[in-house]
Parts: structure tokens; C-alpha cells; sequence
């Protein structure tokens, strides 16, 4: 077996064991304070596998962010307004690229090429990504009014190392 896959394993069946109300971090990890703690929450219930990567919803970033930064309830509730927000206007951008790709493409379907339909295509990714690089500036805004400085220590260097993707 390999050695990642043993401490895989480990972990696995030691969280099956666990009851309830045992509060489990992994290793390394300091006192909780905040949010889950004292609510018999188990902050490697799923594993690493429920924090990797992809195009996820709210929920899983929320309970990252609560586990990584050890949030208050009320800041977690804060966050999850904005981080509702940002999925809201990334999703609208995603449905901006997918008409200007299509208007890309009926411009130069045509028998002679559509100058006016590709510039509007041009100009509505360019809002579009204005749109949301000032979604993205507030929602920082936001976060970083929320946290303490210790708690923006920590997500600094979570965005630095590439754990999480704003």
C-alpha cells in the first residue's frame, strides 16, 4: 500500500469510530474557539476529499473557511452572504461568456465576416469581467471586515498557497 493511501486509511477508519460528539481536527491542529466547537461538530467528518477542488456551491468553501479560520457563528453567517453573492455573479458571467462565444461564432459564420456582432461579443466579455473583478474587490471588502487580523493571516496565506481560489 502506498503511504499516502495508509494515512488515508488511518484516518478513515479512525473518524468511523468516533463518537458523535468528539471534535476532530486532523493533526497539528490548536484549541477551537468559535464556530463548531462547541456544538460537537467534526471538522474532518468528510475528509480532505470534501474540501478539494472544483466547481462547488457555497456550502463546502463555508465549512473550509469555518474549519481553516475558526470563525464565529456570526462570521460565518457574513460569509455565506458573501460568498453567496460572488457564486451568484460568477455564475451571470458564465452565462455572459457563453453568449458572447456564441455571438463570436455566428460572426464569422456567415458569408462575410460580422464586425459588429464580434465587437458587441468583445465588449460584453470585457463588462463582463469588469463586472466581475468589482464583485470579487467587494466581496473582499466584505471578508476582510469580518475577520480579525490573525483570522486574515490565515486566509492570506491560504490564497498565497493556492488552498483556496477567490
Amino acid at each position: 500500500m502506498h503511504p499516502a493511501m495508509i494515512e488515508w486509511y488511518r484516518r478513515r477508519h479512525a473518524r468511523d469510530s468516533e463518537s458523535a460528539e468528539h471534535v476532530s481536527c486532523g493533526s497539528g491542529c490548536g484549541p477551537r474557539r468559535g464556530f463548531g466547537s462547541e456544538h460537537g461538530h467534526r471538522f474532518n467528518g468528510g475528509s480532505d476529499e470534501d474540501f478539494g477542488g472544483g466547481a462547488f456551491g457555497v456550502r463546502r468553501p463555508l465549512r473550509f473557511l469555518a474549519w481553516k479560520l475558526e470563525l464565529e457563528e456570526a462570521q460565518v453567517s457574513e460569509l455565506a452572504k458573501v460568498l453567496n453573492e460572488l457564486k451568484t455573479e460568477r455564475a451571470q458571467a458564465a452565462v455572459d461568456n457563453r453568449r458572447s462565444t456564441s455571438a463570436f461564432a455566428d460572426g464569422i459564420a456567415g458569408e462575410t465576416f460580422d464586425e459588429t456582432k464580434v465587437s458587441e461579443a468583445a465588449s460584453l466579455r470585457v463588462q463582463t469581467a469588469e463586472r466581475l473583478r468589482d464583485a470579487v474587490v467587494k466581496a473582499l471588502r466584505r471578508i476582510h471586515a469580518v475577520l480579525d487580523p490573525e483570522q486574515r493571516e490565515r486566509l492570506a496565506y491560504l490564497i498565497r498557497t493556492g488552498a483556496l481560489s477567490i
